[in-house]
C-alpha cells in the first residue's frame, strides 16, 4: 500500500498487530518493518529497540508458523541496521510532526528501498550466516556509527 493511501491509525495498527502476534503474516511487508520500528521508537517509550526488537520479531515469527533458523526468519543485522537508520531519520524530522506523516515520509525516503542495505554491504556479507546470527559491520561504506545503539546516517 501507497504511503499516500494508508488511514492515519493504520501504522499503530501495524505495530500493535505486531506486538500482540495477530499481523497477518502477509501483510509483515518491508513498509510494515520499517513503520513499526518508527513507531514503536516514537510511541512506545517502554521498549528499548535494540534489546527487544529482536525478541518481538522472533516472537511474531513463530506466531505465524515461521521459524527463526540461520536461512529464514529474523535477522539480527538488518534489524540492527534498519533500527539505526530510522533513529537517525526520526532525529532528522521537525519536533513537531506527528508519527503518521513521520512513517509517510519513512516510505518515501531512501530506507523504504529494500535494497538500501546494500550501498553499505556486500550480498555476501549481508545475506551470511554470520549476519543473520548477529550483528555485522559494513564492509562496503565504514560503519560510521551503524553499531547497534549509534545513530546512523539515513541520508545515503
Amino acid at each position: 500500500m501507497l504511503a499516500a493511501e494508508m488511514q492515519s491509525n493504520e501504522f499503530e495498527n501495524i505495530t500493535l498487530s505486531l506486538l500482540d502476534c495477530s499481523l497477518p503474516e502477509k501483510r509483515w511487508t518491508h513498509a510494515a518493518h520499517l513503520t513499526a520500528t518508527l513507531c514503536l521508537l516514537r510511541e512506545h517509550e517502554e521498549i528499548e529497540l535494540h534489546r527487544d526488537l529482536p525478541g518481538i520479531i522472533k516472537r511474531y515469527n513463530v506466531s505465524q508458523g515461521g521459524e527463526n533458523t540461520d536461512t529464514s526468519g529474523y535477522h539480527a543485522t538488518l534489524t540492527h541496521f534498519f533500527i539505526s537508520a530510522i533513529t537517525a531519520f526520526n532525529k532528522n524530522l521537525p519536533g513537531s510532526i506527528s508519527t503518521f506523516e513521520a512513517c509517510k515520509r519513512l516510505l518515501l525516503s531512501p530506507l523504504a528501498d529494500r535494497d538500501y542495505p546494500l550501498k553499505f554491504y556486500s550480498k555476501e556479507k549481508l545475506f551470511s550466516i554470520a549476519a543473520r546470527r548477529n550483528w555485522v559491520a559494513p564492509d562496503l561504506v565504514p560503519s560510521r556509527g551503524a553499531e547497534p545503539g549509534r545513530a546512523f546516517p539515513a541520508n545515503h
